[in-house]
């Protein structure tokens, strides 16, 4: 019966939410004056996804997780590093969750139409933790990708202030060395750039300050640096040259370590299942010898 119970409260959130695709409320007047009396927004440097089925699915609750607060900071921030969308992503919520909560429920209720029904309690908490699951699965996932994404940006940004150097040290300016740079380059971390150059000369601002505004988004320290330090060369006339090529030479070093460091620790992940499968070669072995012993006594 709870099983019915669930499935029955899941089909009637599915028809709501059908309904509710179907027909979608109209804003409020005051957000649409209130889009009127805005100013146009500064466009974003990142490209953001389409989505796919899991968006389509919880596209109608997209509004009651944004009224809970939800994406938070960390999460807009490794987003906007993986290139999603907040609405994508709390969409991907929505239906993962709704899918981990009905899910058990069908199938307890298949199992019971056949003839082997199960306890209520266990389909109830594998939905509830189910739900729990697919609630948190995007943000861990979207964490673990914009980290990799980080990292390579890194490295990328070393080889991008290598490039200027070499460039400003041929006589270039530090915009056209900056852009020519980043045409240089290629892959996602290049693109980044070249889309944060191109933007602020559509916008007439400054390179520094688009470069500024993308190392706030991806989160990136070494960024927001490195338009401060371009921010006094084209403003104060100082030169950033030697600063580059050190701050360059910073980041490989630091990226070796943390490369070497993350060996070390495969490395000692690794006799981990090695001390495992010798601990089960002397139980294989000894098995027998012990099993004889305890029945001679």
């Amino acid at each position: 019966m709870i099983a019915l119970a669930v499935l029955g409260a899941g089909i009637g959130l599915g028809v709501w939410a059908l309904v509710r695709w179907l027909f979608p409320p109209r804003p409020p007047l005051a957000e649409l004056t209130a889009r009127l009396n805005t100013g146009p927004a500064l466009p974003s440097v990142l490209p953001v996804d389409a989505g796919g089925w899991a968006a389509r699915l919880g596209a109608p609750f997209v509004g009651f997780l944004r009224a809970a607060g939800l994406p938070g900071r960390t999460a807009v921030q490794d987003l906007a590093v993986t290139e999603r969308s907040h609405q994508v992503h709390l969409a991907e919520k929505a239906a993962l969750t709704l899918v981990g909560l009905l899910l058990p429920g069908i199938v307890a209720t298949l199992l019971a139409l056949a003839g082997r029904p199960l306890s209520w309690p266990l389909p109830l908490a594998t939905s509830l933790i189910a739900a729990a699951g697919g609630f948190l699965l995007p943000d861990a996932s979207a964490h673990a990708e914009a980290e990799r994404r980080r990292a390579a940006f890194r490295h990328a940004l070393g080889a991008y202030l290598d490039l200027t150097h070499v460039l400003l040290a041929g006589g270039a300016g530090i915009e056209g060395a900056l852009t020519d740079a980043a045409r240089t380059g290629h892959g996602r971390s290049f693109r980044h750039l070249q889309h944060a150059l191109t933007t602020a000369r559509l916008t007439r601002t400054t390179p520094w300050a688009a470069l500024a505004r993308l190392g706030e988004e991806l989160h990136i320290g070494e960024l927001t640096e490195l338009a401060a330090s371009l921010s006094l060369a084209g403003t104060e006339g100082a030169k950033v040259r030697a600063s580059l090529a050190a701050k360059a030479a910073a980041m490989r070093r630091r990226g070796g370590a943390e490369a070497e460091g993350k060996a070390n620790a495969a490395t000692e992940r690794m006799a981990v299942p090695a001390a495992l499968m010798a601990f089960g070669f002397i139980a294989f072995v000894f098995y027998p010898a012990l099993i004889q012993i305890t029945n001679t006594l």
